[in-house]
């Protein structure tokens, strides 16, 4: 039984927590007026009740206190007979008395209408009594008047003393019907207002089951639609077969919702197009960038920003980019991004070294991000700059102006001290003397001259001059060589050795750089090469093919006998400004020729490789590609960053 009430009372919550707040007011309103309409009935009928009952308790009184009057005279003489006639004719002429009952002093009914009959003296007589109150009848002049409820409807009961002579006789018991008039009255009133009462509700549940299924449901359908179409579900639809404004209603929302569709898909394709433009773009930029936003929590990183800082392997967005960055780094910039979220700065710019990952210089840029309106900040973007080569760069461009302003100082110096030597004292000074003057002058102003040569040499291979490059016979070149070579070799006692292949072919290449990088480098190995020793260079074809479709590359090797190179030097000698004299202190040079060597090995897309070793000498050599006769002559641009030079 418990269970079953807790399920109606579930069901009846239920179904009352589906209507809508407006329904449930009108409901609670209903109820209420409904309540007090009834309410204010049943207490008008109630009055009207109470007044006639009022008016059975007076008019009753009256006609007993009458009747009494007529029958106490007769009672006394013990004329029953004569009662009896009266009473019979007294109850025959109205239609207010309901019975009559006459009783002696002990309460014990002698006579009565209409239920009277004789007396029969036997055994089973059964005696009737009117049970009195025992003070009974007190005041007779005040007769008693009570009521009692039959299914007819309320009988008042008159209780009127019999005296005469002051002399109690008994009781006169008279019952007063109601008054019909009150009572279908009453009852009318009654039925009335109950059935007005069951009316209301009867339309309150009507208009609550109309409401709910023409009003609420699809109220609520369209609420529903609402939200989901706030949550970006624009494929929501509704199927309710309504018309009027309702109807009307929900065929805008369907038209709305497929628009929205529409436009969304439209836009998605757009966006994701933005999207995936955005991304690509800053992921393949050369610099960092890293978005975050006024809580310092990183929004987007992209992959050269992860590389500097070391995130590879982390999943940073959404955390606090502070807690990722290197210390220096978060040292550096903690306090002025705090700055720039409380709208204090607008940018800044840093310049930091990093030891980790790696060794590397770089400049921080940081820049809030305003809305559209440029009224509040929305973020912060961090741009990382890698500027380690340009400070390498700047270094070395330092280190070339002082080395180059060095090289220029020493021979210059020379020049114009022996200048002035002879301007001043050449008439004191003996012929000898003043030859030595002159060609210690043309030396150095040799060593001048080619000083110049080589840094113009050097700037026009690294700046961005054009070469063409075309086929190239190696032979020529080789010979050529050797033979501006032949008579520095022959007086320094080196034997020049050329063993290139017959056959060779032709070489992708520019003549003139080509001839350079052979001069360069067979001028070095004279001059480190004592006398008896010897100097070869070599080229040959090689036996692999680096596709199916080009020729074999050509080797050219430069080997020498001389003094060779230390291991600790090997690295650093292709370097400008860096000479192998500096260590052994016996010969003279610029320190550029090596270096313009590698660049113009660069600009054939190739590598110079070194194997030397101290006191037994030294081997360059390097490969160029064969030359495709169907292929047109190409301009070679100057590449970025020059290769570093292989050691074996």
């Amino acid at each position: 039984m418990l269970s079953l009430f807790k399920t109606i009372r579930h069901a009846i919550a239920t179904w009352w927590s589906e209507f809508t707040l407006q329904t449930k007011l009108l409901a609670v309103v209903t109820m209420v007026v409904s309540l007090v309409m009834s309410g204010l009935t049943f207490w008008a009928v109630n009055t009207i009740q109470q007044d006639a009952r009022m008016n059975d308790t007076r008019f009753g009184r009256d006609l007993g206190l009458l009747l009494a009057a007529n029958v106490a005279p007769l009672v006394a003489d013990n004329n029953l007979t004569e009662v009896a006639q009266f009473s019979q004719r007294f109850y025959s002429s109205t239609s207010s008395v309901r019975y009559m009952l006459y009783a002696d002093e002990d309460g014990e009914i002698f006579f009565g209408i209409p239920f009277w009959d004789a007396e029969v003296e036997n055994s089973l007589t059964i005696k009737r009594r009117i049970q009195l109150p025992e003070d009974y009848p007190g005041d007779g002049e005040k007769p008693m008047v009570r009521q009692h409820a039959t299914p007819d409807g309320i009988v008042t009961d008159v209780f009127i003393p019999l005296i005469v002579n002051k002399r109690y006789l008994g009781v006169l018991a008279i019952g007063i019907n109601p008054n019909q008039t009150a009572v279908i009255s009453t009852n009318f009133t009654r039925d009335v207002t109950i059935a007005v009462f069951i009316t209301i509700w009867v339309m309150v549940i009507l208009a609550g089951v109309i409401n709910a299924l023409t009003i609420t449901k699809p109220i609520k359908e369209l609420l529903v639609g609402v939200k989901q179409i706030a949550t970006g579900n624009f494929k929501q639809r509704i199927d309710l077969p309504l018309g009027g404004e309702l109807g009307e209603l929900i065929l805008s929302f369907n038209e709305m919702a497929e628009r929205l569709e529409r436009y969304e898909e439209q836009n998605i394709e757009e966006l994701t197009a933005e999207k995936a433009k955005l991304q690509t773009l800053v992921s393949t930029i050369a610099d960092g960038a890293v978005l975050i936003d006024n809580n310092m929590q990183v929004i987007l990183a992209n992959p050269t920003a992860e590389r500097i800082f070391g995130w590879e392997n982390a999943n940073v967005v959404g955390d606090n980019v502070l807690h990722h960055l290197p210390p220096a780094v978060q040292m550096e910039i903690a306090d002025p991004l705090y700055e720039m979220a409380a709208g204090e700065c607008e940018s800044a710019e840093f310049r930091i070294f990093l030891n980790q990952p790696t060794q590397r210089t770089i400049r921080i840029l940081l820049t809030t991000v305003l809305n559209v309106q440029r009224e509040s900040i929305k973020g912060i973007a961090i741009t990382i700059q890698d500027i380690t080569r340009e400070v390498e760069l700047n270094e070395a461009k330092s280190q070339f102006i002082s080395n180059v302003s060095h090289e220029l100082r020493t021979p210059l110096f020379n020049i114009k001290t022996h200048i002035e030597t002879l301007h001043e004292y050449g008439e004191n000074l003996d012929l000898q003397i003043r030859q030595e003057y002159l060609q210690t002058v043309n030396h150095e102003t040799d060593r001048l001259t080619r000083l110049v040569n080589d840094v113009l040499d050097l700037s026009k291979l690294q700046s961005g001059h054009n070469y063409s490059f075309d086929g190239v016979d190696l032979t020529q070149a080789i010979e050529q060589t050797l033979r501006t070579y032949q008579l520095n070799a022959k007086d320094k006692g080196v034997e020049l050795i050329q063993e290139v292949d017959s056959n060779l072919p032709l070489v992708m290449g520019n003549y003139d750089l080509l001839v350079q990088v052979f001069g360069n480098l067979i001028g070095n190995s004279l001059k480190f090469t004592k006398a008896g020793g010897k100097v070869a260079i070599r080229a040959y074809q090689l036996d692999f093919k680096p596709s199916p479709t080009q020729s074999s590359p050509v080797r050219i090797e430069i080997s020498d006998t001389g003094i060779g190179i230390a291991t600790e030097d090997q690295r650093s000698i292709f370097e400008r400004f860096f000479r192998v004299e500096n260590r052994v202190h016996t010969l003279e040079g610029t320190g550029l020729g090596l270096s313009i060597v590698r660049n113009i090995i660069d600009r054939h897309r190739s590598k110079v490789h070194l194997v030397s070793e101290v006191g037994i000498g030294t081997t360059f050599w390097f490969d160029l590609a064969a030359f495709d006769e169907k292929a047109p002559t190409i301009l070679i641009e100057p590449i970025a960053e020059a290769s570093k030079i292989t050691t074996v």
